[in-house]
């Protein structure tokens, strides 16, 4: 078996995908049983994982703008959302055989542990899988802020974001099937191009930090191993 390029990964899951669209149900079990499958699989190995997942299936905290809540209220309800999600994804793992613990950003002592950085390093040392839910912790944040934020304190090797699409274009695929997908970009073209990669404060935070930035198909079986093996896929965003 082919070894792994990175002993440490922070793997940043998008809330939105584990929505069920048939059904419109907001948990997906055959979604989160895929997700295991994966993580299961780098996790065998020898890599440490933690993951940083979005509450987008649940709850967005821009829309408590809409509702008329402002903008902190709702950031607080999304980050609940987090961790609604980042629980279902522990039990996913757990029915998978895979040792995991969800962490929380804020204090929530009967649900789970606070997230502390040493926390975080003793369980993945252990070979626990670690989900950091709750987002920072603050209003005003992403999730996306969160991943580079975990990323930074954990000492992850790189950032990996898992979208529905195998990495980054010059423009939407979707509606423009002559966009062209870069397999590589430094930091600077990225900002260059006002390419999407992540929200700004993310972004910025990978690049003062030198995490390298990997976006790639998670729904493209077998994707996240070939990453992780250090195979062509995705794209990378580097210094």
């Amino acid at each position: 078996m082919k070894k792994a390029k990175y002993r440490r990964i922070l793997l940043k899951l998008s809330g939105e995908v584990l929505r069920d669209s048939a059904s419109g149900e907001c948990l997906s079990d055959a979604i989160l049983a895929a997700m295991a499958a994966q993580i299961k699989a780098v996790r065998q190995l020898g890599v440490q994982v933690g993951v940083v997942i979005g509450g987008g299936n649940i709850f967005r905290g821009l829309k408590g703008q809409d509702r008329g809540f402002g903008r902190a209220h709702g950031d607080n309800m999304g980050m609940l959302a987090t961790m609604i999600n980042s629980l279902a994804l522990q039990s996913a793992l757990e029915a998978a055989g895979v040792p995991a613990k969800a962490l929380s950003a804020t204090a929530m002592p009967a649900l789970c542990e606070l997230y502390t950085f040493r926390r975080a390093l003793e369980l993945l040392d252990a070979g626990t899988v670690v989900i950091i839910g709750g987002g920072t912790g603050n209003p005003f944040f992403t999730t996306d802020s969160a991943s580079a934020l975990r990323a930074a304190e954990i000492g992850a090797q790189v950032l990996l974001k898992a979208t529905k699409v195998d990495g980054i274009y010059d423009a939407d695929p979707v509606k423009n099937p002559q966009a062209v997908k870069f397999d590589r970009l430094t930091y600077s073209e990225a900002l260059a191009r006002r390419l999407k990669v992540m929200d700004a404060a993310a972004f910025s935070l990978c690049m003062d930090n030198q995490i390298p930035i990997l976006v790639f198909d998670f729904f493209k079986r077998g994707e996240l191993l070939r990453v992780v093996r250090g195979e062509k896929a995705g794209t990378l965003v580097t210094a």
